[in-house]
């Protein structure tokens, strides 16, 4: 879940992009290959079974579930409970489904998506954004949190209170241009130097480490490393990217799906979607209960941060919004828009094409 590294660096898309093209021409959804698990970004291998460990059975008995992965962004997170949920408490077994959760690949889950290897995945709005103006078709199916909860964080003795104060710092990210720029707007806004900044690739180091060795400040989750940060005892001074522009308050992270899968299977989307957003309104009615779930399906996860994170993080899912998962058009064009202005896209996304409220659950 942290912020500097559980998102697919953009920059592979360009490289990559003719790859998947030549892949999405040939690749269906059915013929999907298994991720390599023993090149998983990171964390543990592929969860597979029912939280009694059977065999997937029939929808109430009737006819054999269908077969569908959904890789994760990064390790087993509380962005990811709703899903474990779905799958364990039987929600997505009752909408006809044996759902397999699975780590990335290197390549990301947004690629994995593109191909096929995966017929739903975690992703977020700015790697959706950039798939599709690079002619990648991925599609968001629901915000799995209402507002963009990250922002830059740093211990509270480097006395790091505004974006002014990053003058003078040393900034440790993953080496995406969206940083520098999301830097670069919000020192503006205060009249403050960004060349100022000193930038450092500290790729998936701990954030704690990091800022012990050779970093003031980092973009975090607060609901993972801000959370985490209390359980130790550390103060953090935290700067919030939405206190400065709304049109940061882009989805972070989002289901995902392909083009492809809306138009050939619709109906399996819908059964996802529909299983997925019952898992998620159950870790928003229930988040102790929800918690214990993640827990026992990830044992390696640390439960005491497992369950504060989920206590925090529980509310944010919905939010304001009417119902889990919807999504606004503004948020894709004002967030599209902040990138264009800022060179990180070379022409304007279609907005409405990005992203779809229709398979959510009235």
């Amino acid at each position: 879940m942290r912020k500097n590294g559980n998102r697919t660096k953009s920059s592979i898309w360009g490289l990559a992009l003719l790859t998947f093209m030549l892949v999405l021409s040939g690749c269906g959804a059915n013929n999907a290959a298994q991720p390599d698990n023993g090149n998983a970004t990171a964390g543990s291998g592929a969860s597979t079974n029912t939280a009694d460990g059977k065999e997937a059975e029939g929808a109430a008995g009737d006819k054999p579930l269908t077969k569908v992965k959904v890789v994760l962004d990064w390790t087993p997170n509380t962005n990811h409970t709703g899903l474990y949920v779905a799958r364990d408490k039987g929600f997505f077994r009752e909408h006809g489904l044996d759902v397999e959760i699975i780590q990335p690949t290197e390549a990301g889950a947004d690629k994995m998506i593109a191909s096929g290897a995966a017929e739903f995945g975690v992703s977020y709005q700015e790697g959706i954004t950039q798939a599709r103006i690079q002619g990648v078709p991925l599609v968001s199916l629901a915000a799995v949190i209402q507002h963009n909860t990250s922002g830059f964080a740093s211990p509270a003795d480097k006395g790091i209170k505004t974006p002014k104060d990053f003058e003078g710092k040393t900034y440790g990210g993953w080496g995406s241009p969206a940083e520098q720029a999301v830097i670069e707007s919000l020192m503006q806004e205060e009249q403050a130097d960004a060349s100022k900044v000193n930038n450092i690739s500290i790729g998936d180091a701990d954030f704690f480490t990091a800022v012990k060795r050779n970093i003031d400040f980092a973009w975090i989750y607060y609901a993972w490393t801000g959370v985490e940060a209390e359980l130790r005892g550390e103060k953090l001074n935290m700067i919030y990217l939405t206190d400065y522009s709304d049109k940061l308050d882009y989805y972070t992270p989002v289901l995902a799906t392909s083009e492809k899968m809306i138009a050939e299977k619709k109906e399996l989307v819908q059964a996802f979607v529909a299983g997925a957003a019952e898992g998620y309104q159950y870790a928003i009615a229930n988040p102790a209960d929800a918690a214990e779930l993640l827990i026992k399906a990830e044992p390696d996860l640390n439960a005491e941060l497992v369950r504060a994170s989920q206590k925090w993080l529980s509310p944010k899912y919905r939010d304001d919004a009417p119902r889990w998962g919807e999504q606004k058009l503004e948020v894709w064009q004002n967030y599209a828009q902040w990138m264009y202005d800022h060179k990180l896209l070379d022409k304007q996304l279609e907005a409405d094409k990005a992203f779809t409220n229709e398979f959510l659950p009235q």
